[in-house]
């Protein structure tokens, strides 16, 4: 019996995944408080930490990181000129957009709500002591007046030099309109724009194929340095927004989807793994918006004029995995420094995290500074970020996985209110399958 079965992609991200773990686990067991633990190979000193910590697993998780990132800025372009300039009435925009940027912005507001309820009903912050070493720095959030200002840019080039996602939206869609009204010169230059875009869908599949030993880097490093010993410290307040997150990406996204689709979730589910993996794994929307355009796109049926506009806009703007870590830890802050917030305050909460959510779109660091924004507004004292800086890296992965499913989600609804969705694709296991694999044999 000689059934040689190709293991699947998720399988194999699954199981770079947990290699990964627990070779993190080893050597963090390995140098437990030994940095400069070296080991003799051939007669050679070689530094543990330096060497494979600092060096083979930051390398490799960096290099993934940064080739996934690298389709980032011509993906959005291209996809989008493309999407926008088959549109057949451009005047369909403004109906596009005003669903698309609605739809995040109630996701947002129910992730808050039930963070908020949850933390009020387990209560993480009782009995915390408020003592707390870690140092943080926030930068200022941007006025309203500067936020419609930057997102119309002075310069194209460089807000694709420098990643600005909502300039690059904003300029690939005056573009595509352009190229709309141009007639036959934009028709060519579609053509060329079209196939640009298969190439670029092609790269991401190359990359897709590399995911499984990317993530064992990543994995590695991150478990040999995270500090168990403060999650064991904020165990309630870690395991409340973790469940928060896993119910509002399960459950939340399902009861929507079924609701105003009537699309089978599970189907939606099972189809997210691949995305949803490489967001745990990256800790990055932008990162892992490549695969979640080609996850939208080859397996769950949106036409490319729909997902190549809410998938970049959903990756800048869709924080619901953050809304619900700020709606747990404005809690947890407030019950460990003792203040009592009235139902007037846990409204301004949900406010304020929803509209700053748009508000602060793009800018680094962009969780704390929202969450600064929302403590703020609720005369919470900023200083209680400190309390749980520690555990926020691991969180930051799983907030990750579901903002990607959220703005799937998302994509899935508009896709099919505009008509622009194969439900064949959608209920085909096999969609988009083919496309993970790559033969390299033919170019020896």
């Amino acid at each position: 019996m000689s059934n040689n079965r190709k293991l699947g992609l998720t399988a194999r991200i699954v199981i770079g995944m947990i290699a990964g773990i627990a070779v993190g686990f080893l050597f963090k067991a390995i140098l437990a408080g030994q940095e400069e633990r070296v080991l003799s190979l051939f007669s050679l000193e070689v530094p543990l930490k330096a060497f494979f910590v600092d060096g083979i697993f930051h390398v490799g998780g960096e290099i993934f990181i940064a080739s996934l990132k690298m389709l980032v800025v011509p993906l959005v372009f291209v996809s989008l000129v493309c999407g926008t300039c088959s549109l057949s009435d451009t005047s369909t925009l403004g109906r596009l957009g005003g669903k698309t940027i609605g739809l995040y912005l109630v996701t947002t507001a129910v992730a808050i709500s039930l963070a908020m309820t949850a933390a009020l009903l387990v209560g993480p912050g009782k009995g915390v002591d408020r003592q707390s070493d870690a140092n943080f720095d926030i930068s200022e959030a941007p006025s309203l007046a500067d936020v419609f200002i930057n997102i119309f840019p002075s310069n194209p080039v460089e807000s694709m030099a420098q990643g600005n996602m909502l300039q690059i939206i904003v300029f690939a869609v005056l573009f595509g309109i352009a190229m709309a009204l141009s007639g036959k010169p934009g028709e060519r230059l579609a053509a060329v724009f079209n196939d640009l875009s298969e190439v670029i869908m092609k790269l991401v599949t190359i990359l897709m194929n590399l995911a499984p030993y990317g993530v064992f880097f990543l994995m590695a490093k991150l478990f040999t340095t995270l500090g168990f010993e403060t999650i064991v410290s904020l165990a309630k307040y870690f395991g409340v927004v973790l469940a928060v997150l896993i119910f509002h990406g399960l459950v939340s996204y399902s009861v929507i989807l079924k609701v105003i689709t009537g699309l089978n979730p599970l189907i939606f589910l099972r189809k997210m793994r691949d995305a949803a993996l490489f967001g745990f794994s990256t800790s990055s929307s932008n990162a892992t918006m490549p695969v979640t355009m080609e996850t939208v796109t080859k397996k769950l049926g949106v036409k490319n004029s729909i997902a190549s506009f809410t998938v970049p806009l959903g990756a800048t703007i869709n924080m619901d995995g953050t809304a619900i870590m700020q709606g747990v830890a404005t809690v947890f802050i407030a019950q460990v420094y003792l203040v009592d917030l009235t139902v007037a305050d846990y409204l301004m909460v949900i406010l304020t995290a929803t509209l700053a959510s748009i508000g602060t779109a793009g800018v680094p660091g962009v969780g704390l500074i929202m969450l600064a924004m929302v403590l703020q507004q609720v005369g919470l004292p900023v200083e209680g970020i400190a309390l749980i800086i520690g555990v926020d890296r691991l969180l930051d992965m799983t907030r990750t996985a579901v903002n990607v499913t959220g703005d799937a989600m998302v994509s899935c609804i508009v896709g099919k209110s505009e008509k622009q969705f194969d439900q064949a694709v959608f209920n085909d296991s096999a969609a988009g399958v083919k496309e993970e694999s790559v033969d390299f044999r033919h170019l020896r």
